[in-house]
């Protein structure tokens, strides 16, 4: 049985810290204005870059990923919730979303 927390979109706080572990193409496509992106397999070079005494919201496309990343923040002293749904329960939600190619933002 995992201890990690899992959490809605539609339960995050706006001011909550996100942390985007999708690949370059995906965050590409469409993303969370003010997330952190780091895709999942530079997680550990890059663990320096979340303040551990803050919560960190972890969203891939679908909760896979998220799940995975969350896992492992938590076993590594960080405070992590896994993002049900990932970004595809963001876009249906209506939630909005930003990218800079000036494209309709997209979940892919």
């Amino acid at each position: 049985m995992s201890d990690i927390m899992n959490v809605t979109v539609s339960e995050l706080a706006e001011d909550a810290v996100i942390l985007d572990v999708r690949e370059d193409y995906e965050w590409e496509a469409g993303h969370i204005a003010g997330a952190l992106h780091i895709p999942l397999e530079q997680l550990p070079a890059r663990l320096e870059e979340l303040d551990p005494d803050v919560d960190v919201n972890v969203i891939c496309r679908t909760g896979g990923r998220s799940f995975r990343a969350a896992t492992w923040l938590s076993e590594n002293g960080y405070s992590a919730f896994n993002v049900i749904g990932g970004m595809g329960a963001w876009f249906e939600a209506e939630k909005p979303m930003t990218n800079e190619n000036g494209e309709t933002p997209r979940v892919l």
